[in-house]
């Protein structure tokens, strides 16, 4: 066998331990567990409160462009909390590419905002 793979071996094994574990836990559940299914378990639950009409109602586009764009640009944002850890031994170099990095995200942002993605106005 390849040195290389046996380095990767523990985890390959817990992984099929991990594996077995929830397979073993979601089947012994579904057979050992409680079936009955009666007309209050059946309904929808959310927060105490009784649900009233049609769940499936079509929301706004708009909801979505901003859901997304919330986590794309707090993504973005993750990749600078390394930069700032190693902000001294990365020097100039690092602090420049950091700058051409807010740079882009900036071209995007005002992009946005040019084609108004973010009013909520129609």
């Amino acid at each position: 066998m390849n040195p290389t793979l046996v380095q990767y071996l523990p985890i390959g094994l817990m992984f099929i331990v991990a594996l077995g574990f929830v397979g073993t836990t979601i089947l012994g559940t579904h057979l050992l567990g409680p079936n009955r299914k009666t007309k209050i378990k059946l309904d929808a639950f959310e927060c105490g409160i009784e649900a009233k009409g049609n769940a499936r109602l079509p929301f706004n586009i708009k909801y979505f462009l901003v859901a997304i764009l919330f986590v794309l640009f707090d993504v973005e944002v993750i990749f600078m909390y390394p930069w700032a850890v190693n902000f001294k031994t990365l020097g100039i170099p690092g602090f420049v590419e950091m700058i051409l990095f807010i740079g882009f995200l900036l071209v995007g942002f005002f992009y946005l905002l040019k084609k108004g993605a973010l009013k909520w106005e129609d």
